[in-house]
């Protein structure tokens, strides 16, 4: 994985695996051992459908930059709904607490997001070739 991605990556992980913890902190007071417990498994969830389809989106870019934006919008399109559907899948369990697990799977898709969006305003990556490094004068 290039620099940028890894950057990118971490720049956008590390404050939603803060969230999940803020959030488990919090679910432990609340609702006890299910509650940190949910809150846990929430963090996780999206930790692992948030970096899964960060990863998939930039060999997209790689491999087809073409297709980089109509797959950023479907890839989150498709991250969303799958997420709302664990949230009703898991509706009725009983092994942790429902409301700490959707708040918090709440809590860190947005923080993900904003991260994600703030480190690319923030890198550096050229969109723009260099005509002084391409080789080629007209």
């Amino acid at each position: 994985m290039p620099s940028n991605d890894a950057r990118i990556l971490l720049s956008a992980a590390i404050p939603a695996a803060a969230t999940g913890a803020i959030a488990a902190a919090i679910s432990g007071v609340v609702a006890d051992g299910k509650g940190a417990l949910g809150a846990v498994i929430g963090c996780a969830v999206v930790l692992a459908f948030m970096g899964i389809g960060l990863v998939v989106l930039q060999r997209t870019a790689r491999s087809y930059p073409h297709l980089f934006q109509a797959m950023g919008l479907l890839l989150y399109t498709t991250q969303l709904l799958l997420l709302f559907l664990l949230i009703v899948l898991f509706k009725k369990t009983t092994f942790f607490d429902f409301k700490a697990f959707a708040f918090t799977v709440l809590a860190a898709t947005i923080v993900w997001i904003a991260a994600q969006a703030r480190a690319y305003m923030k890198a550096k990556i050229m969109y723009v070739d260099d005509p002084k490094n391409t080789g080629s004068s007209k």
